[in-house]
C-alpha cells in the first residue's frame, strides 16, 4: 500500500450507521469486551467506519474509534440491579414490572445516545489530533 494511502489526514467524512454506534456503546459497557468502530486503509477523503471487535493482533494500520467519542455525554447504561431497588422501593416490585421497566429504561438510553451522535470527531495521527465531520447513516 502506498504511504499516502495510509495518511489518516486524507480523510476529510467518516459515515457511520447510527445503529452501529449504539450497538458499540452497548456492547462495551454491557461486557468485558471491547467494541469500537473501525476503518480501514487505504484511506480517502470519504470513508465507512464499521463495527470491529479488536483482538490484540491488529497490524492493519486501521483506526479504532472508542464509540464513546462519537457520543456526546453518553448516559450511563441502565443498571437492572438499579431498577429492581426502585421498583422495591415503591414497594411495586414483580418480576415482570422489572423486565418491563429494564427494558423501558435500555429504549431510552439507546434512544438518547442515538440523539447524542456527534458531528465530527478528532483522529489521532502521527502529527496530532486530525478533525473529520461524522455523517450518520440511518
Amino acid at each position: 500500500m502506498d504511504s499516502a494511502d495510509a495518511d489518516p489526514t486524507a480523510i476529510r467524512s467518516i459515515a457511520v450507521t447510527v445503529d452501529d454506534v449504539v450497538t458499540a456503546l452497548e456492547s462495551t459497557r454491557r461486557s468485558d469486551h471491547r467494541t469500537v468502530l473501525r476503518i480501514t486503509p487505504p484511506f480517502s477523503g470519504r470513508m465507512r467506519a464499521r463495527l470491529h471487535r479488536p483482538n490484540g493482533d491488529e497490524t492493519t494500520g486501521a483506526i479504532h474509534l472508542d464509540p464513546t467519542a462519537l457520543v456526546a455525554d453518553p448516559p450511563p447504561y441502565p443498571d437492572p440491579d438499579e431498577t429492581a431497588d426502585r421498583l422495591r422501593e415503591a414497594g411495586k416490585y414483580t418480576t415482570d414490572r422489572h423486565h418491563d421497566r429494564h427494558a423501558a429504561a435500555v429504549r431510552d438510553w439507546r434512544a438518547g445516545v442515538r440523539e447524542a451522535v456527534v458531528d465530527a470527531v478528532d483522529l489521532p495521527t502521527g502529527s496530532g489530533p486530525h478533525r473529520v465531520e461524522i455523517k450518520r447513516l440511518g
